[in-house]
């Protein structure tokens, strides 16, 4: 009775270790970091640094650069056009295959969820090469403007994330009993507002959990616009808020104050998160 008590809690150790020391452990020292700089010493002849506590001053400088809300506005942008046309189209996609009279469903089905497999990076340069004007098949347009490379950059992550969303909501469908189809299509309602008024609104947990994943994936957007700068002026090293936090620490070799935009970063998405999970869960009562 002992072991059988104690097997669900060495079952999660190896998870809850590997959260303590590559998730909790790098938070505490960046919060350690963001409190400190490091500063010149000495003399002319006799020059040298060291580390100090400067308290807020990294928050400070944080929240007052230009760039980094630069970078945020831009995040924002992507963001809204990705939640929104990845949601729809997942709903969309899910509905036309639960459809009976659906051929090649499961084809379809998987065709659909396939870029999901391929990784960000892969995905990103297969784009990339899309995008240039000198391999794209698609001539007298500049993916790469100052407008256009939002949805360019917004392209991407729908076309990688529909499917896994699509999946989600397709197995939520499929859970629903098939009588209430049975009385729906006895009633005499169509495929359209059967679609429209009964299966949309018992899907809505799943649309809920769809868009609250693309919110924070949306908050995470870093791989496809550090992939495509090489490919395009239009991209600055910190169009996005995690491409300036890695331009700060590893480029500019400044942690601290890196540290601290990291930390600011990670309590706004978590506002963000909540706002948004309560939000779209609000609208789905």
């Amino acid at each position: 009775m002992r072991k059988s008590k104690g097997l669900p809690y060495f079952l999660v150790a190896p998870a809850v270790l590997l959260f303590l020391l590559f998730v909790v452990a790098p938070g505490i020292y960046a919060l350690v970091l963001s409190f400190q700089a490091r500063k010149v010493s000495g003399g002319l002849l006799a020059a040298g640094s060291k580390v100090v506590f400067v308290g807020l001053d990294n928050y400070t400088e944080a929240l007052g650069d230009p760039e980094l809300l630069g970078s945020v506005l831009r995040m924002l942008i992507v963001g809204v056009v990705t939640v929104s046309v990845t949601v729809g189209l997942a709903l969309l996609f899910a509905l036309l295959l639960d459809v009976p009279r659906t051929r090649l469903a499961r084809f379809s089905r998987l065709a659909i969820f396939l870029p999901y497999a391929v990784p960000g990076v892969i995905a990103t340069l297969l784009w990339g090469f899309l995008y240039l004007p000198a391999t794209s098949p698609v001539k007298g347009v500049d993916f790469f403007g100052s407008v256009s490379v939002f949805f360019s950059v917004a392209n991407i992550a729908v076309w990688a994330a529909v499917g896994f969303n699509m999946i989600v909501i397709f197995t939520a469908l499929r859970s629903i009993p098939p009588e209430v189809y049975e009385a729906a299509r006895l009633d005499g309602c169509s495929e359209f507002w059967m679609a429209l008024r009964i299966k949309v609104p018992l899907v809505r947990p799943a649309i809920v959990m769809c868009s609250i994943f693309s919110v924070l994936a949306a908050l995470q957007l870093l791989n496809e616009p550090f992939t495509l700068r090489p490919l395009s002026n239009a991209i600055s090293s910190e169009w996005t808020p995690l491409m300036k936090i890695y331009k700060d620490a590893f480029v500019d070799s400044d942690l601290y104050s890196a540290a601290a935009t990291s930390v600011l970063y990670t309590l706004a998405a978590l506002i963000v998160s909540v706002v948004a999970a309560r939000v779209v869960r609000r609208g789905a009562r």
